[in-house]
């Protein structure tokens, strides 16, 4: 049987209660928030948090605690994402984008299809476009996938973006990339299990991963 997600603090219909209090908070337009809807749709959000909790070594496995904002992050992207999908409803989704933007400083819409598995480490300044991401991709703080001239990249899984990283354009970023700090990669593939710095007779080198540093993150 498949274990259920505990919430530390809160349960389920405070969750739901306290959402709808930060949603009016942040977002004063003065419409209601529709609270049955995020009571609906709240236990298969946690569920796919769930799922991705459990990936993250670091984190305790079938446990969130609202409070811990790269969890609380992830899970407004989820419950967005779930309500979207489920019912086609914009409104809520969108309210709840901006909310997680202003909590967090990330920007991830609300139609993005992320992975069941992924990590953030420090969420400010993240920005994604739609584009295609996989299992085990790491994030970390002003990390940035965009497109160019409409062209959005393909990540695959186990990619790794440290600090002010970005990923823009054609771009087929190879399972097991590691994008070093600072460094763009734009309108480039990789060739995937590689380190990837800023070279200085060409624009990015490549280099093999001697660690496994994805072990270190995720529970594989």
């Amino acid at each position: 049987m498949t274990a259920s997600l505990t919430l530390r603090r809160l349960d389920q219909e405070h969750l739901a209660q306290f959402i709808a209090r930060q949603l009016e908070h942040f977002v004063p337009d003065g419409l209601p928030i529709n609270l049955p809807l995020i009571r609906q749709h709240l236990p298969q959000a946690l569920e796919r948090l769930r799922v991705c909790i459990n990936a993250v070594r670091w984190w305790k496995e079938n446990e969130f605690d609202h409070l811990h904002s790269s969890q609380y992050c992830i899970f407004l992207y989820y419950l967005a994402n779930t309500l979207w999908k489920e019912t086609g409803d914009t409104e809520l989704p969108t309210k709840l984008f901006i909310l997680n933007k202003a909590l967090n400083a990330i920007d991830l819409f609300y139609e993005i299809d992320m992975p069941a598995r992924f990590f953030i480490g420090h969420s400010a300044g993240i920005v994604l476009a739609k584009a295609s991401y996989a299992d085990y991709l790491v994030l970390y703080q002003n990390s940035t996938v965009g497109k160019n001239h409409g062209v959005a990249p393909v990540i695959e899984s186990g990619v790794i973006m440290y600090p002010n990283t970005a990923i823009i354009g054609r771009c087929h970023v190879r399972a097991g990339t590691v994008i070093s700090q600072g460094v763009g990669v734009v309108n480039q593939d990789t060739p995937g299990n590689c380190l990837v710095f800023r070279g200085v007779e060409q624009p990015l080198l490549f280099k093999p991963c001697e660690h496994n540093i994805l072990a270190d993150i995720f529970r594989l």
